[in-house]
């Protein structure tokens, strides 16, 4: 299998995007092997129509279709995958041996995912102006352009405070897992949920990390990610 992540300017080429952090955290546990291409921001249109791929069905400010990383392709098969989800659903279908959807809970989980993304986009903005400076110049302009359509400049990275609206949001996250009879969301079993909750704390901490030093930190411990 192949994943598509994006290049960074950072030190080991870590990955550093929530998305693809996802698809890299599947794949671990299901102990599936994979290799990555790694894809400049500003060239993703141009690599991802170059394999086939689909763009997500609505278009940028200047007209043009949007294509997005991740992506997965099966060269054994043909097949090519958009979308952090869709890929996730593949890969249980494909791979069924430790399931990342147990119970039939797909559908309960991807209505946390929407969740999830509602409670993070508005205290998202230091993450998105750390992302710009890891980037190429070009890159960065790139990123810039396309994400602030979405989520308006400016994106101030100065000071500590900027980070508080996402603790606070983790902490909420953090009252879900209290709330479980286990370690996870869904008590005493492991699932896509955690996971998505995991791959936002690696990539903010990533980001905090390599832009500010140690600081703010969110990850899973005890019960769930915490601050």
């Amino acid at each position: 299998l192949v994943l598509y992540d994006i290049l960074s300017e950072l030190p080991g080429n870590d990955s550093w995007s929530p998305s693809p952090i996802k698809l890299r955290l599947v794949l671990r546990y299901k102990n599936i092997p994979f290799v990555t291409l790694w894809v400049k921001y500003a060239e993703i249109s141009i690599a991802m129509k170059s394999i086939g791929s689909t763009p997500i069905g609505r278009k940028d400010r200047h007209g043009s279709d949007v294509y997005t990383i991740p992506v997965l392709s099966n060269p054994n098969t043909g097949a090519i995958i958009t979308d952090s989800l869709e890929i996730a659903s593949y890969l249980e279908k494909t791979y069924p041996e430790k399931p990342i959807f147990p119970n039939n809970s797909e559908p309960l989980i991807c209505a946390l995912d929407s969740t999830h993304v509602s409670l993070i986009l508005p205290a998202f903005k230091p993450s998105l102006a750390c992302s710009a400076e890891i980037l190429s110049p070009t890159s960065g302009k790139f990123f810039t352009e396309a994400r602030s359509a979405n989520i308006p400049l400016p994106w101030g990275v100065g000071h500590d405070d900027d980070w508080d609206p996402l603790e606070k949001t983790y902490n909420t996250v953090y009252e879900w897992y209290q709330k479980t009879n286990g370690k996870w969301i869904m008590g005493d079993t492991f699932s896509y949920a955690d996971i998505i909750v995991a791959s936002f704390c690696c990539g903010t901490n990533e980001l905090r990390r390599r832009m500010s030093g140690p600081g703010l930190v969110l990850g899973m411990g005890g019960n769930g990610p915490k601050s």
